[in-house]
Order: C-alpha cells, then sequence, then structure tokens
C-alpha cells in the first residue's frame, strides 16, 4: 500500500512593513539642529584662529569640522551647513565693523556666508569622490577665488592663509603665494577628518585606513619647513615709519582740520632735532601713513607749507599720504606722494581698489535715497591705473594703500614691476582697538614671507611696524600713541617662484575644485538617465 504522499503548501512571503513616512519640514528642522549647532561651533572655532586671537590650530579644527558636517549630505543640507558655519566666522571675524554699523556687519557677513554656503555644497556634493580630501581643498581655494572678486571687486578678509602667517603653512606662500597656504591648510584639516571618519568603527579595524591620512596630515603640515625663505640682500637702507596719531579714533577720527597732518609733520620734526642732537641717526627716507595730510596740499597752501617744512627740516625724500582732487568736484584720489626736501611734491601712485561704501558709493543716486548714512561719503574715490613701484630716495618702493594688501595681484605686481621693499600705507583709526590692525598686520606678514621682501607698514594710529622678508614683526608700535620706527632693511632684487608663477597656481586649483563638482553633476544626470531607459526585453 502506498503511504500517502503529505501535500506541500507553499509559505507566504511575510509582507513588506510599510516605510516609515518622511518626516515633515519641523521634524527635518528638528532633526538638524544638531548639526546646524555644530557648524556654528566650528564657524566660531575658526574665526579665533585669525588676529586677534592667533590660535590657528584652530583653522585645522574648523576645517575638519565643516568637512566631518557635510560628509554624505546632500548639496542642499551641505549648503545650509556651509552658511550656519559661515555666518557666525564672519559676524566674529568682521566684529571691528561695528564702529560704522551693526546692519553693516550683518549685512557684509550674510553675503560673505552665501560663499561658505556654496563651499558647503560643493562639499557634500563631492564627499563620495575618490581622493575627496584633495577635491574639497581645491573647493577651499575656488571659494576663495570667488569671493576675492565678488561682489564689487571682492573682499579677501578671512582666508585660511590670513590665518596662518606665522605657522609651519606660512613659507609655501613663496611657493604659491596665498592660494597654495590656503590650499595646503584645507587639505591638512580635511585629511584629519577623514582620519576621524575612518576612526568612528574603532581603531582595531579602521587603524589601518586612518594611519595613511594622518601621516598625509602630517606631511602637509611639516611641508613648509623645507621651503627656503629668501632673505639676503646686498644693500640695505635706513628707514624711519612715522606715527602720528588721531585725535579722535572712530568715525570722526580727523578732529579739526590740519591735526592729523600737524601731528605727523611735528613727529618729523622732533625726529630732526634727535638727529641733530646725534641722539638719532639719519634715515635715507621716511614714510607717512595714508591720510596723514587730511588736506590737498596742491590747493591748500597751508598744507603745503606745512609739509615742505617737515620735510626739510628731516632732510630727505618723505612718502606722504594724502587725499588730492580727483579729476572732477565728484572725486578724489588717495594717493602717496614722494616728496623731495629740495625739489617738493614728484611721482605719485594712486589706490587702485577703493572700497566699496567706505571710499565709494556704489549706486549713488539710488542707494543713498534708501540709505541716507550714505552721504557721509561725500566724494568717491578715483581709482588708480598704475602699480605703486615708486623712487624713493635710494630705494625702488613697491607702495600699496590699505586694504590693497589683501589682494594678491595688486601686491604681486609692486614686486615684479621692480619694488625692492614693500610699503604698506594704512590708515586704521576708524577701527582701533578693535582687531583690524591685528588682521591687516598678519596679512603683511604673509605678503613679506610670499615676496622675500622687507615690509614697511605705517599707520595713523597703529599698528605701525617693520617685517623682514622671512615674516619676523623686528618693529611696531602700540596702537593710538604718537611714535616712530627707525630700522635697517634689506634691499632685494630677487623673485620668489611665487612671483614668477603668479595667479596660475590659484587658478588650477580652483578649476580643479570646479570640475570635481562638474564630475558629481554629470554623474548624477547619468544615473538619472539611466533609471528612466526602460529595460530591454
Amino acid at each position: 500500500m502506498a503511504l500517502p504522499v503529505e501535500q506541500e503548501h507553499p509559505v507566504a512571503a511575510p509582507e513588506p512593513e510599510p516605510a516609515a513616512p518622511r518626516p515633515g519640514r519641523p521634524g527635518r528642522l528638528v532633526a538638524g539642529l544638531p548639526r546646524t549647532g555644530l557648524a556654528v561651533l566650528c564657524g566660531l572655532l575658526l574665526a579665533l584662529a585669525f588676529p586677534p586671537y592667533d590660535a590657528w590650530p584652530l583653522s585645522l579644527v574648523g576645517v575638519a569640522g565643516l568637512s566631518l558636517l557635510t560628509w554624505g549630505r546632500t548639496a542642499r543640507q551641505g549648503a545650509w551647513t556651509g552658511f550656519a558655519f559661515g555666518l557666525p566666522f564672519f559676524l566674529l571675524l568682521l566684529w571691528w565693523l561695528r564702529v560704522i554699523g551693526l546692519d553693516a556687519t550683518i549685512g557684509l557677513s550674510v553675503i560673505e556666508a552665501l560663499f561658505l554656503a556654496a563651499l558647503g555644497a560643493g562639499l557634500a556634493a563631492t564627499s563620495r569622490l575618490p581622493g575627496r580630501p584633495v577635491w574639497a581643498a581645491c573647493l577651499w581655494v575656488t571659494q576663495e577665488w570667488a569671493r576675492d572678486r565678488l561682489p564689487l571687486g571682492g573682499f579677501p578678509w578671512g582666508r585660511l592663509a590670513f590665518a596662518n602667517t606665522a605657522t609651519p603653512f606660512t613659507p609655501l606662500a613663496a611657493l604659491g603665494g596665498a592660494p597654495l597656504v590656503t590650499f595646503a591648510v584645507a587639505l591638512c584639516g580635511t585629511l584629519l577628518a577623514w582620519a576621524a571618519l575612518r576612526l568612528r568603527r574603532g581603531p582595531h579595524r579602521s587603524l589601518p585606513t586612518a594611519a595613511p591620512a594622518l601621516a598625509g596630515a602630517l606631511a602637509v603640515l611639516l611641508a613648509g619647513y623645507l621651503v627656503p625663505v629668501p632673505t639676503a640682500a646686498a644693500e640695505t637702507v635706513k628707514v624711519a615709519v612715522i606715527q602720528g596719531n588721531v585725535p579722535n579714533p572712530g568715525m570722526h577720527f580727523l578732529g579739526t582740520p590740519m591735526t592729523v597732518l600737524k601731528n605727523h609733520a611735528a613727529a618729523t620734526e622732533q625726529l630732526a632735532a634727535e638727529v641733530a642732537a646725534g641722539r638719532a641717526e639719519r634715515p635715507d627716507l621716511v614714510i607717512w601713513p595714508e591720510n596723514s595730510s587730511d588736506f590737498d596740499p596742491f590747493t591748500s597752501a597751508e598744507a603745503y607749507g606745512r609739509i615742505d617744512a617737515a620735510v626739510k627740516a628731516i632732510g630727505v625724500p618723505v612718502l606722504v599720504g594724502a587725499l588730492v582732487n580727483g579729476p572732477d568736484e565728484q572725486h578724489v584720489l588717495n594717493q602717496g606722494i614722494v616728496w623731495d626736501p629740495r625739489t617738493g611734491p614728484g611721482a605719485s601712485y594712486t589706490k587702485q581698489h577703493p572700497v566699496p561704501f567706505g571710499e565709494y558709493v556704489p549706486f549713488r543716486d539710488q542707494l543713498s535715497k534708501v540709505i541716507t548714512r550714505l552721504q557721509q561719503v561725500a566724494r568717491d574715490f578715483f581709482p588708480g591705473t598704475g602699480s605703486g613701484v615708486l623712487q624713493l630716495g635710494p630705494a625702488r618702493i613697491g607702495d600699496v594703500i590699505c586694504f590693497e594688501v589683501a589682494y594678491d595681484e595688486i601686491v604681486r605686481d609692486t614686486v615684479n614691476q621692480g619694488g625692492r621693499v614693500l610699503v604698506v600705507q594704512t590708515n586704521n583709526a576708524t577701527y582701533a582697538k578693535s582687531g583690524q590692525p591685528d588682521q591687516q598686520l598678519a596679512m603683511s606678514r604673509l605678503r613679506a614671507v610670499e615676496h622675500g621682501r622687507a615690509v614697511l607698514i605705517a599707520a595713523t594710529s597703529g599698528i605701525s611696524a617693520i617685517v623682514a622678508p622671512d615674516g619676523t614683526v623686528t618693529h611696531h608700535t602700540e596702537e593710538l600713541t604718537a611714535a616712530q620706527l627707525s630700522a635697517v632693511v634689506p634691499l632685494r632684487d630677487g623673485r620668489t617662484l611665487a612671483d614668477r608663477v603668479g595667479a596660475a597656481p590659484e587658478w588650477v586649483l580652483a578649476l580643479a575644485g570646479l570640475l570635481a563638482c562638474g564630475l558629481v553633476v554629470l554623474d548624477g544626470f547619468r544615473r538619472r538617465r539611466g533609471a528612466g531607459t526602460p529595460a530591454e526585453s
């Protein structure tokens, strides 16, 4: 008898669980709060890397933090994270701008933070690419490249290089300028973030993959020590830098007419008296700061006479900073004028890059009706067209005026066209004791290394300084004091590699960052196109 076969019944597959509903907008906002808070913290830490705080290692922490927070996120999430990082960063970095107005501080910070939002989107989009730390570092350069030029000529404050003007990264400026320093700082920080991601599963499982990233970060950090910084010179020159001080720091620093000019003339005459008494050596040349004459010496006989008397007293050429009437009644020229004790005023340099809303008002007719405070800028500064190479006594100097020290090409042009020593004429009296003079001094230190030139900084109220070609500050003044600095500085003709290659490293690195983003966009397009193609039968 055949045994009955037990009939097999198929087992029904379990029904899939319904997908969890996507949280609504309020839920997504709440879920993103910790990430946003961390981004704010990282932005503040990055600001503390800059003067006057000078905690430069925090620049690596800030970069690493933004990299970790944008890892694996969507471009939209990365953009918000970048903005949350950038806004507090610029608010703290530019807090000195509150002298002009809190609205100006917030407005400029928001505009600059939008570039960090674009950076955050790029970091998120490229976070899955092979070699991600390199692309991320390139994107930092891309962001600075755009911010240095847009809008209205750009605003370079807050570049990673300017937080690293006396660090192991600084010598790299002699090879590729400030952009190469930024790239190195960003690469080191991103490699640290990469290592942290590898270690998150525990050191026993991930240390072999994290070790190369840590070694790479250390190699980038120490690479600057292998770069020779040229400082030797066959000739020297004795210089004096005059800081006459101002009566009232802040928006109305000029005080009564002629006060600032008289301060600088009196300080120069005091130096002349010390020379005559044998208590000081006679300099070969003297540097006055930007706006050291608050009147046009070519139209004011009193101003002309006061300058001429001081120059004759010291008996050597003086570089005078003055506001000179422009080509029409609406414009004025911000100039450095070579004033000879025998022949009087001669060659001059006109500031090429006036500051928007501070030295000229864009769209004046329209904006002045809405923002009445802009009417305080009575006349627009007319931009110069030539570099600041001037013969001042025995020295051929490269003059840049105030904020121009932040712009790579302006400083580089003065060296490539023959400047043997750099001069920064500046008037920071509006921002005295705010940290802004410290930030500008840091930029000058980087320029010294980048171009292998001594830098003479003459400020109306401080910080005046003398910087050696290796970036060392050999002499400096305190703020809001009348003072004079005397030193022997080298005159150099040799050019660094950074001078020779110019902006090429910046363009290559910036375009590499854009290329990485382009590859991500192209890959996404291909994936969407492939997903939409019906399968072949």
